[in-house]
């Protein structure tokens, strides 16, 4: 599984690039929004871990410009904004799944786990 990893904070951002390369999984970490539309255009990544307080242009603006080009590929936002309002504009705008920060390690496994279950479910369908 190929998963790329959207976040700023290079303690989170290390914790949870070796905490998903420990499934073996292959783990590209970028640090800020601005070029992820253009990386999911050229490499086929199964799911993508999207932070939403980015330093360039935050993970909502991400999920907008990801979705509007047509990428279905599943995003877990996982951020630090607990609000409901912020849970409920994630989803609405495309989001697979939320998570908040801190976040337990395992949980994020499990999270990652479904949502590609998922996805390859509608694939063989």
């Amino acid at each position: 599984m190929r998963i790329l990893l959207v976040e700023d904070d290079p303690a989170v951002g290390e914790a949870t690039a070796r905490g998903l390369r420990s499934q073996s999984w292959a783990v590209d970490w970028v640090k800020s929004g601005e070029t992820v539309p253009d990386i999911v255009k050229r490499i086929s990544y199964d799911v993508v871990v999207l932070d939403v307080g980015l330093p360039d242009i935050d993970g909502f603006e991400v999920l907008r410009r990801m979705r509007a080009q047509g990428s279905g590929i599943p995003i877990l936002m996982l951020t630090a904004r607990d609000s409901i309002e912020d849970k409920v504009r994630a989803l609405q705008s495309g989001a697979d799944d939320y998570l908040v920060k801190p976040f337990s390690l395992a949980e994020l496994l499990a999270r990652v786990q479904a949502l590609t279950r998922r996805t390859h479910m509608r694939q063989t369908n």
